[in-house]
């Protein structure tokens, strides 16, 4: 009988251990997504500057209709430019949650793609992707405009011309923390994210 009084008091030690050894897993896990809460879409520090009037860029698209990038909307629609290549494995990859956010975002949001290269490239690229449904622009001098250096890029510019974001997009997080920054009255997730710290300090 003691044995069976002492085996039970041992096993309520290790229990008692155990849910302190989970409880301590769960507070640093509360850490751990702390730190990386505000990853959004890779800003980048040099170039052009968030809050400033967007470059206006007079392009065709693969129709040679012309239109004017960053020209100030009338409709009070903001512009997303992506910037594809059809040799971009992960451009491909994005592509079915930027015709998920065009769906999402049909409020305010319009949605235009932008490449450089070969037309017919461009033409079998938008063919086997299915994105007849989203505006298309080849041109060059776009990207160097826009300081291009890896794909997939993002520019996210507002109904007056004015640029509110712009970075490297390789994730659905990465696009929709431009869309929420934008919410938020921030130029990034980032920029959120230490305000609160900077109110919280204060």
């Amino acid at each position: 009988m003691n044995a069976l009084i002492i085996s039970n008091i041992v096993l309520w030690f290790v229990v008692l251990a155990l849910l302190v050894a989970l409880l301590a897993v769960i507070r640093q896990l509360g850490v751990l997504h702390e730190r990386i809460a505000p990853t959004g879409a890779l800003m980048l520090a040099k170039g052009l500057k968030v809050g400033e009037g967007a470059p206006q860029v007079p392009v065709h698209d693969l129709e040679g209709a012309p239109r004017t990038i960053a020209e100030p909307s009338s409709n009070g629609r903001a512009t997303l430019l992506m910037f594809v290549s059809p040799t971009c494995p992960v451009c491909k990859s994005l592509l079915p949650v930027l015709k998920s956010s065009l769906s999402a975002e049909r409020d305010w949001l319009d949605i235009v793609l932008a490449s450089d290269g070969d037309l017919n490239s461009q033409r079998e690229f938008v063919r086997s992707q299915k994105l007849g449904g989203i505006p298309y622009v080849v041109s060059t001098p776009l990207g160097i405009t826009y300081q291009v250096s890896r794909l997939p890029f993002a520019v996210l510019i507002d109904a007056q011309g004015i640029l509110r974001a712009r970075g490297i997009v390789n994730s659905r997080e990465h696009l929709e923390s431009i869309f929420e920054a934008k919410r938020l009255g921030f130029g990034t997730i980032q920029a959120y994210f230490e305000s609160i710290a900077r109110h919280e300090a204060a």
